[in-house]
C-alpha cells in the first residue's frame, strides 16, 4: 500500500506501442533505449506503465495502431504525446502497398498525428515538413536519439582481432558493416554492388524483411540474401547483444539509405568508435556535424572505402569523430531533456 501511494505523486506516463510486434525496426531500438533511460534516471520522479488502458498524466503513443488512434477520443488521457518515426514520403522505398491503401495511410498517419496534443520528432529537418501538413510548429518539439554507453562500447585493437577471429574472419580483414531493414530505402543494392566491386573487403548487412513480401524490392533482394557474392555476409536480424559485437568488429560502418530520420545504427556504431560512412543527405547535417564522411553514388563510397582501408591516420581520426558524436546524445543529458519535457507538457496541461 505504500508503494500505491509513493507511485501517486510520481508524474504517471503511459508508453502505448507495439514497436516490438516487428522485429528488427530502429523504432523498436528507440522505445527500448527510452524506457530504460526514464528507469534508470527518474524511477523516483515518474511512473512509467506500459500499454495499460487507465487514466494517466501523459500517454505517449510511440506507434500508430489502430486501437490507440481510437483510445485519442477516450477521456482521461492526459496530455498526448506522439513519437514521428515517419511520415508518409519516409515510407516510400520501404514497403511496396497498393495506391489506394497507401493513400488511405497516408491519410491516416496524418491523421493521427493531428490528434496529438505534441508531437516530438529526431531530426529538426521533420519539422517544417509536419508544418506542411498544416500542424503547427508549436505542437512540434526536437529530441534526438540516443544509446545507451553500458550497451554499445569501444574495443581495443587486440579485442577487435579477437571478435573477427571469433566470427571467422581474418584480423586483417578490412569489414565494412550496413544495420538495417533489407529494403530499397536503405540502399540495400547499392551496399551488394559495392561488395562485389571490392571483392578484397568483407561486407556485413545485419538485419531481415521485417515485413516480408511487404518490403518493396522484396524478390530481387531475397534472391540477393539467399545467395549474396563470397564477400558478403546476411546474418539476418540479430539481438541487441549480437548486434554490438558486429558493431565493434567492424572497420566502417556504411549506410547507403536514401531516406532516413535520425538512424538509430548510427549512433549505435559511433557509440562503438567505429568510422561512419553514410550517403550525403543535408538532414544528417544538423544531427552529425562533421563528425562523419559521406558520399553521393556508389563510386564515391568505393572511392572512400579504399581511402579509409589505405590510410590509418584517417581511420583513426574518424573514430574520434565518431566517439566526439557519441558524447553530443550522452544519457545523461538526453534524460534531462526528456525529463523536463514531460514535466513541462504536464504542468501546461493542468
Amino acid at each position: 500500500m505504500v508503494q500505491e501511494k509513493e507511485s501517486l505523486n510520481r508524474l504517471h506516463i503511459n508508453m502505448l506501442s507495439q514497436a516490438n510486434s516487428v522485429p528488427g525496426q530502429g523504432v523498436g531500438s528507440a522505445y527500448i533505449e527510452l524506457i530504460n533511460l526514464l528507469k534508470k534516471y527518474y524511477k523516483n520522479d515518474l511512473n512509467i506503465t506500459v500499454n495499460e488502458w487507465r487514466k494517466s498524466d501523459i500517454t505517449h503513443y510511440h506507434t500508430v495502431n489502430p486501437s490507440y488512434y481510437l483510445s485519442t477520443f477516450f477521456p482521461n488521457r492526459g496530455v498526448r504525446i506522439g513519437y514521428v518515426h515517419f511520415l508518409p514520403e519516409t515510407l516510400k522505398g520501404s514497403l511496396k502497398l497498393p495506391r489506394l491503401f497507401r493513400f488511405i495511410f497516408n491519410k491516416y498517419l496524418i491523421s493521427f498525428y493531428k490528434r496529438m496534443d505534441k508531437l516530438v520528432v529526431v531530426n529538426p529537418d521533420f519539422i517544417d515538413k509536419l508544418t506542411s501538413y498544416n500542424i503547427s510548429k508549436d505542437k512540434i518539439k526536437y529530441i534526438p536519439n540516443f544509446v545507451s554507453k553500458k550497451e554499445f562500447f569501444p574495443i581495443n585493437a587486440k579485442q577487435k582481432d579477437q571478435l573477427k577471429i571469433k566470427f571467422k574472419y581474418d584480423k586483417n580483414d578490412f569489414i565494412v558493416l550496413g544495420v538495417g531493414q533489407v529494403q530499397e530505402r536503405k540502399g540495400v543494392s547499392d551496399f551488394v554492388d559495392l561488395a562485389k566491386q571490392l571483392p578484397g573487403f568483407k561486407f556485413i548487412w545485419v538485419g531481415g524483411f521485417s515485413f516480408g513480401k511487404m518490403t518493396d524490392g522484396y524478390s530481387e533482394l531475397k534472391s540477393v540474401v539467399d545467395d549474396p557474392p563470397q564477400n558478403l555476409s546476411f546474418p539476418g536480424i540479430v539481438s541487441r547483444k549480437q548486434i554490438r559485437l558486429y558493431y565493434q568488429m567492424a572497420d566502417v560502418f556504411l549506410l547507403p539509405s536514401y531516406n532516413e530520420l535520425f538512424p538509430m545504427s548510427v549512433l549505435e556504431a559511433s557509440s562503438c568508435g567505429i568510422p561512419l560512412l553514410l550517403r550525403n543527405l543535408s538532414l544528417y547535417e544538423n544531427i552529425l556535424g562533421d563528425h562523419y564522411l559521406s558520399a553521393n553514388n556508389i563510386d564515391e563510397f568505393q572511392q572512400q572505402l579504399k581511402l579509409l582501408n589505405s590510410d590509418k591516420k584517417l581511420i583513426k581520426k574518424m573514430q574520434m569523430e565518431s566517439l566526439e558524436l557519441s558524447k553530443q546524445y550522452s544519457e545523461e543529458k538526453l534524460a534531462k531533456i526528456w525529463f523536463d519535457f514531460y514535466s513541462n507538457e504536464y504542468k501546461l496541461d493542468l
